[in-house]
């Protein structure tokens, strides 16, 4: 009875043992599933380290067009005290003998304390005037260009870091290089019973089945993250173009009247606060890249090791 049931747990074990996998064969198949990933993480870390640097230019522009904006502001109040003085001018020149040097000079110095200026005659007040409105159209152009370098580069950051991601095909050949590791591991228990020698095998399986410790989530929210801000920064960064140059465009500034000079510091106000927007979107994405890189290190390190393992 007893070689009855021992000749039945042999025919039992045939199949499962004739079906395993050998050492090569695993060996083999761990291979052809693990070599590879590396060479894509490395792409992905460096997407993302472009990412970053031009996120950083667009930091940079935005920050130029914020401060160039407040230069700007500073420059039209000194441009409306001027078109006040030479109103005051005009108004006491009216119906009577036009002013002399000798009395715009007394004029001026009653009014440099309150305008914060210091010009002995109306003909300077022109000529500074004319110089500073000049200024303020200069520094309303590079606010534009450098806003719309900012949405630039803000659009290209969010287009990269929408791409740059683990996708299905990269998760999916991690998987099964995991399984192909497992694998490896039944296959080591039989070897050792045939007593071959496992030493390699079990190098390539304890470096390789590191695999189940990287965190891939990491860098695909990390690019979501640099995609959304990216996107609210090219969204804020063209708003921002289109009104700095409607805030610098001739028939703003030429208009005048109270209601013309209010929509002007309106739009001037619009496009400083937008350029600052943009910059602290460029920022934040500039973060995420940053942080990407690091996730997307931690699974690159592993990848270099199994991949070097396994050469």
């Amino acid at each position: 009875m007893k070689k009855f049931l021992s000749a039945i747990l042999c025919i039992v074990a045939l199949p499962a043992y004739g079906n395993s996998m050998t050492l090569v064969d695993a060996l083999r198949a761990t291979y052809g599933a693990c070599v590879g990933i590396d060479e894509e993480l490395a792409d992905l870390k460096k997407m993302a380290g472009i990412n970053t640097a031009i996120t950083s230019v667009g930091t940079v522009a935005g920050a130029g067009a914020t401060v160039v904006g407040v230069v700007k502001t500073s420059t039209d109040k000194k441009a409306e005290e001027l078109e006040k003085i030479l109103e005051e001018i005009k108004k006491l020149s009216e119906n009577q003998t036009p002013m002399t040097e000798a009395e715009v000079s007394i004029f001026m110095s009653e009014f440099n304390d309150a305008y914060d200026v210091a010009i002995a005659s109306s003909d300077e007040v022109e000529s500074e005037l004319d110089k500073t409105t000049e200024k303020s159209k200069k520094l309303g152009n590079w606010r534009t260009g450098l806003v719309a370098g900012a949405a630039a580069t803000n659009v290209a950051g969010a287009i990269i870091a929408s791409t740059n991601k683990v996708d299905e095909d990269l998760n999916t050949q991690i998987k099964n290089c995991l399984v192909s590791v497992e694998n490896l591991r039944n296959a080591m228990m039989q070897a050792r019973m045939n007593g071959e020698d496992v030493s390699e095998a079990q190098l390539i399986a304890d470096t390789c089945g590191e695999y189940e410790f990287a965190d891939l989530s990491k860098i695909n929210t990390r690019a979501k993250g640099a995609a959304i801000s990216s996107g609210v920064g090219a969204t804020t960064g063209l708003i921002g173009t289109i009104t700095s140059a409607s805030a610098n465009g001739s028939s703003v500034r030429d208009d005048n009247s109270a209601v013309g000079r209010q929509r002007e510091k309106n739009l001037n106000m619009a496009s400083n606060v937008l350029a600052g927007t943009t910059t602290a979107a460029s920022v934040t994405a500039t973060v995420f890249n940053a942080t990407q890189i690091k996730a997307i290190k931690q699974v690159a390190e592993i990848a270099q090791k199994c991949t070097g393992v396994l050469k």
